[in-house]
């Protein structure tokens, strides 16, 4: 064959090799094209299905309000401000029955902060239902008189709250059907653990740990009751079955009263907690958490109650609640 041949064969496959190229391009390019007109087509398909996604939810909220709610207990210390707007939020929420403010102050509340947040709370009624409002007023200024029990309760549902946290009323909701799920335990979104300590040749001590050693390890043995539901049984026996040494120390301490009551639930159940995953609004000021030496005050809560009670209660989990309604990928 002649160098001319191959010339112009080679030639010919240049050719060839480039209308392919140009062939495989433009059918790369219109494949992707088209790959993303269709992912923009499904977008745009699922979020105008979200009215009738959220008219599901409605009806499922509309079947929820025909059961029992919740009675809201929340703690308060002269934060009026705090208090309105706390109390105006959560009178709007759906399944709330009740709102009763744990009162200590020396001083009872005022008939002008009464009148105020009975009219947030009327302005907020839905459907003819008003919500309850009660302030449980107190002699003594104690952290026990948040887990005081209250005869009269309605709802066997519980929930605790301090005055300075906000949450979504969705939020609350979806919380108080896992709690349905399973009344027996605590349902909250703060948690917390424990971790045993053996160093130093100590035997059965244990340390408090905060959120970071939650978010690193996964696992969780509390959740603290200042957002969390229970049962109502267990102001009971906190009131009248809770050991008075420990009632007495958090007196006398002004702090830990949470984990005493997560001791008692555990105690009583012997399961975790459970934790469930929501936005949390701060309103007030940082508390007592962010007071130097907090975490080793709650240590020797810990260990102070593993010895009134004989034995560590509490129960490792690494389980979280999540509302996958308002997720588009779980």
């Amino acid at each position: 064959m002649g160098g001319g041949d191959v010339s112009k064969e080679m030639g010919a496959y240049r050719r060839g090799d480039h209308k392919l190229r140009k062939f495989v391009t433009a059918r790369s390019t219109k494949f992707l094209i088209l790959s993303c007109i269709a992912l923009a087509l499904i977008t745009l398909a699922c979020r105008s299905s979200r009215p009738w996604f959220n008219t599901s939810i409605a009806v499922a909220d509309q079947i929820s309000r025909s059961r029992k709610g919740y009675t809201l207990l929340m703690n308060t210390w002269k934060r009026y401000d705090l208090l309105k707007k706390s109390v105006s939020h959560y009178a709007s929420c759906s399944r709330l029955d009740s709102i009763h403010i744990v009162w200590s102050e020396p001083n009872p509340p005022s008939e002008s902060l009464k009148e105020y947040l009975q009219k947030a709370i009327k302005k907020k009624a839905r459907d003819g239902h008003e919500v309850e409002l009660r302030f449980d007023v107190n002699k003594e200024d104690s952290l026990n008189n948040r887990f005081k029990e209250i005869r009269d309760l309605k709802t066997d549902a519980v929930f605790s709250i301090d005055d300075d946290i906000i949450f979504p009323c969705h939020t609350v909701d979806f919380a108080f059907n896992v709690w349905e799920s399973a009344p027996e335990t605590m349902v909250g979104f703060v948690p917390r653990v424990h971790w045993p300590e053996q160093s130093n040749g100590k035997a059965d001590y244990y340390t408090y740990s905060g959120w970071w050693s939650v978010w690193w390890s996964g696992t969780y043995s509390m959740v603290l009751s200042k957002a969390a539901f229970f049962h109502k049984k267990y102001l009971s026996l906190y009131t009248n079955d809770m050991p008075a040494s420990i009632r007495e120390f958090t007196t006398k301490n002004r702090n830990c009263e949470d984990i005493a009551m997560s001791f008692l639930i555990a105690n009583a159940t012997n399961a975790p907690p459970i934790w469930v995953k929501g936005k949390i609004y701060e309103i007030g000021s940082t508390g007592i958490s962010s007071i130097g030496g907090h975490t080793e005050k709650r240590t020797h809560c810990v260990n102070r109650f593993v010895a009134e009670f004989g034995r560590m209660p509490l129960v490792y989990t690494s389980m979280k609640a999540v509302d996958s309604r308002s997720l588009w990928f779980w």
